[in-house]
């Protein structure tokens, strides 16, 4: 098993490289000039390329023979031990049309289990990071998630409808006629923290990238939290599809899920 020590290293240096790229981005908020469309009707701006520039110069300056999996660049082939998964920009589309709901984020993975994650909200200035074992932070103060009940959750449900939207649609609806509401932000990561700090109770993704969720799913079980894929499994960096819950209600959204396939 990796030492603690060895991914407290890395955790550190995540932060450094989450910070250096979000004040970039917080910058130049406002001021994109270069935006492409990805072959899945994504958008990329220069920012996000420079962002990754950024955090990959950062890691690779202590960690330089570490795995780096990156949105922006071409999946490579993963050798066992420590690979670094990152976001430039979670909340791309937000950023380029002025709206202030995207992080940096940054999760650290030991073969194909995370053991750390760090995620930087640039306009709020929270910096969240979590390590195994050790907790939930936001700026250094422990956080913890709510123990709400069904109807008194807030969810957020992020996924791209387009992709299979019978499916969940009907899902959407068999959740929001139990739940208080449901909000939509645009960013994963910024569902994933208001999860980890109790301000909301339930995050359902089917087609989510582990770029996305590795380091805020991380944070959400430090924060006393549950997340399983959707037939009640330990997700890992494999997971396509999760529930990330505040665990009072996880397996009341597992069962509505599976009755409404």
């Amino acid at each position: 098993m990796v030492s603690d020590n060895n991914i407290t290293l890395r955790k550190d240096v995540a932060v450094k490289a989450a910070l250096e790229a979000g004040e970039m981005l917080k910058k130049n908020f406002g001021h994109v000039t270069d935006i492409k469309t990805k072959s899945d009707r994504n958008l990329v701006s220069d920012l996000d390329l420079k962002a990754d520039e950024i955090i990959t110069r950062v890691i690779e300056e202590k960690f330089e023979s570490d795995n780096i999996l990156s949105e922006e660049k071409p999946i490579p082939e993963l050798e066992a031990g420590f690979t670094w998964i990152i976001d430039p920009i979670d909340g791309t589309h937000n950023y380029i049309r002025n709206i202030a709901i995207f992080g940096v984020s940054i999760g650290i993975a030991y073969d194909d289990k995370v053991v750390a994650g760090v995620i930087y909200m640039p306009t709020t200035n929270e910096l969240y990071w979590a390590q195994r074992d050790k907790g939930a932070y936001c700026n250094d103060k422990r956080i913890r998630v709510s123990q709400r009940d069904i109807r008194q959750a807030t969810i957020f449900f992020d996924s791209g409808i387009r992709y299979e939207p019978d499916a969940i649609l009907k899902s959407l609806g068999s959740l929001a006629d139990k739940v208080f509401n449901v909000r939509m932000l645009g960013s994963t990561v910024r569902g994933l923290t208001y999860i980890a700090e109790g301000k909301a109770e339930l995050e359902v993704e089917y087609t989510d990238q582990v770029w996305d969720y590795a380091a805020g799913l991380h944070i959400i079980e430090e924060a006393g939290g549950r997340v399983t894929d959707f037939k009640g499994n330990e997700w890992n960096i494999n997971t396509k599809e999760y529930i990330a819950s505040n665990g009072v209600i996880h397996d009341e959204v597992l069962n509505t899920l599976n009755d409404n396939k």
